[in-house]
């Protein structure tokens, strides 16, 4: 028999079943005495699953599993003889490889041995089956009638240091893998709502140097931002970093986007190297870490003090031992604040960073796999390859664009301009060396800092410029430093797009990030405005906070319809499913679905929006962060704006309320929140709709013509049989 108990620590959600290596005294499963082993078998587990373990922490047995195994007698098959004789072939015919026609042996299976070997090319042939080996590579039959083959059986070739196009492509995705694998084990081990259902969270992979190498497909206004956040680590940790210590990062002047994104940096050391050869890292959205709001997404902060816990350089892992008293005191610290408290979310929080850890652990493990299969030397020389792949790609895009500028209005420089709701300018003049494909962006004329939230860090400016060059170069590579060396951004400091270090800056990364993109977007002519923000919905009470982010309608470029009721440009994050909404808020979701005929009009038409709509159960305070309720969603080219978004409440009185873009308030049980999000902007002039009526009325009439598309027919029908029956 084999004894497990499944064991945990005190305070947290993850077991692992450990198996000891002693039996239990006197045959009683219920006498644990013997059992000094689990102890220590359960601290390598937790060590080698999370990278850490808890000092001075008591332990929880869940269960004991009993595991039994018997022998039963099966007898062998009779020893069959190895055959040395080669195997004959019933013909040999031409038949048609890469390298063109080539005479290939044709071998029936059942006249072949134990011991056989057929090179290829070569056809073996049953009555269920063909099997084709190809040139370079050999058949063999197994002792039990099988067959395996080797594929490649010349010499294998050697990586090195030098670029070859097609490793290039295997790097990359390998990167890219990495950091995807992480992701998955962030969202396995995580407990989060933010974390777990709504995937909001990013992992990337660093060089040496902090600068960003590649990342998962996760959210791009924290994977532009992080390498600021590595690369602050690096020249600011004091006492240099060790095997074993990991790092939490969120303030605004390190890199951080706003307080509620958490950074966690592991540094990865491969056998002997003295000073870390890679960096993981994983930024994850926390629902509370305290403040002023419950969710810590204030829409009336203006100080970065209201907005939560602050760390800048916090070690939270130290020689591999999770310092839990020291970020519970910090996590706690902003209730010494008037007005603010301490995290409402403690297990919450305390969880997901274990989770945080555990994900660049395994991050840790794959690059240290990769650097064991090539070396150190061949994986960092393609991790600069890579970045000099995606600089060459942005070099050629701009220009490509500067050269078009040329022709069409005689100048390369160009410029935008839009506003945030509150008439902040947001200004852009983009200046392209047409021969180097250098650019400027230069922000100059930028509104100042704000007396709110909506002052992004530079970071955050940072994120959006490289995300869009991403998207602008159309080409696969994934998003990395490189994106960045051509360009030299201008920023007018203690402006809305380069906050202050004691600056609000909580609404910033939901608001502002979205408009810049817009800004650039309007500046490169490439597409209509989208939605403009994230709709981030936060509530909650003093015992716990929920955010989500609602999506809207995209806008519509030269060729494409924009998308109705998604997320876009720096957000890439799910809805909560309603089920787990429900069950674990005191919330009812009555309603959640497209908002026809908000998208704007045009050749090709705007997304629409989405409406959604809460009932809430019991009394919370409600944050409301959201843009494009004053300024509409641009077209382009002659399309129309979409329509701008809207936030309602209606009281359980029946009295109905409009209460703006950016609002905290207290609601009670029967009060409901109803946000119709903005739709994207149209582009073009499209001669079917050179009409005199207004922009609202074109709406109407070509959402018309999408309902038509969507409930007619048998499936139509269905459905509605269905949801009668």
């Amino acid at each position: 028999f084999n004894y497990y108990l499944n064991m945990r620590y005190v305070g947290t959600d993850h077991a692992l079943m450990i198996c000891g290596n002693s039996a239990p005294s006197g045959g009683s499963i219920m006498n644990v005495s013997g059992y000094d082993d689990y102890l220590q078998s359960f601290l390598r587990s937790y060590k080698r699953e999370f990278g850490f373990i808890v000092k001075d922490r008591s332990l929880v047995i869940d269960d004991i599993r009993v595991r039994g195994a018997g022998i039963t007698n099966i007898q062998k098959p009779n020893k069959v003889l190895r055959k040395i004789s080669p195997p004959k072939s019933v013909a040999i015919n031409q038949c048609y490889f890469e390298n063109g026609f080539v005479d290939t042996n044709i071998y029936k299976l059942a006249d072949l041995s134990y011991g056989q070997e057929m090179n290829g090319p070569a056809i073996i042939v049953d009555d269920n089956n063909t099997i084709v080996i190809e040139p370079q590579c050999k058949a063999e039959i197994t002792e039990s009638g099988n067959l395996t083959i080797s594929v490649g059986s010349g010499s294998a070739n050697v990586i090195g240091t030098k670029l070859d196009a097609i490793q290039l492509s295997i790097f990359s995705h390998r990167f890219m893998s990495i950091a995807e694998q992480t992701g998955r084990v962030l969202q396995r081990v995580s407990i989060s709502t933010n974390i777990k259902e709504r995937l909001d969270f990013s992992c990337a992979i660093f060089g040496p140097d902090g600068g960003l190498v590649a990342n998962a497909p996760h959210i791009p206004v924290h994977l532009g931002a992080m390498q600021e956040t590595v690369q602050y680590q690096i020249k600011h940790v004091s006492g240099g970093m060790r095997e074993g210590d990991v790092i939490l990062c969120n303030h605004p002047r390190c890199g951080g986007s706003h307080l509620p994104d958490m950074t966690v940096i592991t540094p990865v050391y491969h056998k002997m190297s003295p000073e870390p050869v890679f960096f993981v890292a994983n930024r994850g959205h926390h629902a509370d870490i305290g403040g002023i709001s419950p969710g810590s997404m204030p829409p009336h902060s203006t100080a970065l003090s209201q907005e939560g816990a602050v760390f800048e350089s916090f070690k939270l892992v130290v020689d591999g031992v999770f310092r839990e008293e020291e970020v519970v005191a910090r996590l706690l610290s902003p209730g010494d604040n008037p007005g603010s408290s301490g995290t409402r979310n403690l297990k919450d929080n305390l969880s997901d960073l274990h989770a945080q850890v555990a994900a660049n652990e395994r991050g840790i493990a794959l690059v240290c796999d990769l650097i064991d299969e090539y070396g150190l030397d061949v994986v960092q020389a393609y991790m600069s390859h890579i970045r000099s792949n995606a600089e060459i790609f942005v070099r050629d895009m701009l220009k490509d664009f500067g050269r078009k500028m040329l022709l069409q209005r005689g100048a390369s420089h160009f410029s935008a301009c839009d506003h945030m709701d509150d008439g902040t300018p947001i200004n852009l003049k983009v200046s392209i060396n047409c021969d180097t494909g250098d650019a400027i962006f230069d922000f100059t004329g930028t509104g100042v800092e704000v007396y709110g939230n909506t002052n992004a860090p530079r970071a955050v400016t940072m994120a959006a410029i490289i995300y869009c060059l991403r998207i602008m170069v159309g080409k696969e590579m994934p998003l990395n430093q490189g994106c960045l060396n051509p360009i030299r951004v201008i920023i007018p400091p203690n402006s809305i797009l380069s906050a202050s270090p004691g600056a609000a800056v909580v609404g910033a990364n939901v608001t502002t990030s979205q408009r810049l993109c817009d800004v650039i977007f309007l500046a490169f002519s490439v597409c209509a405005a989208s939605q403009g923000c994230m709709n981030t919905v936060t509530l909650g009470d003093e015992e716990m906070g929920y955010c989500e982010t609602i999506g809207g309608g995209a806008g519509a470029g030269p060729g494409w319809d924009g998308r109705s009721a998604v997320h876009c440009h720096m957000t890439n994050t799910r809805i909560t499913d309603p089920e787990v909404l429900e069950k674990r808020y005191p919330i009812v979701l009555k309603r959640f679905e497209v908002n026809l005929a908000t998208g704007g009009v045009g050749e090709f038409t705007g997304g629409d929006g989405i409406i959604r709509e809460l009932l809430f159960r019991k009394t919370m305070t409600l944050s409301i962060l959201s843009e494009r309720r004053s300024f509409a969603p641009y077209g382009m080219n002659g399309g129309s704006p979409g329509e701008r978004g809207r936030n309602t409440v209606v009281f359980s009185d029946g009295r109905v309320v409009n209460i703006g873009g950016k609002r905290s308030l207290v609601l009670g049980p029967g009060d409901t929140f109803v946000m119709e999000s903005p739709g994207g902007g149209g582009y073009g002039i499209s001669s079917t709709h050179r009409v005199s009526l207004p922009p609202h009325k074109l709406r109407r009439k070509f959402a018309a013509k999408k309902v038509l598309g969507v409930t007619a027919g048998s499936l139509h029908n269905y459905k509605i049989t269905q949801q009668t029956s």
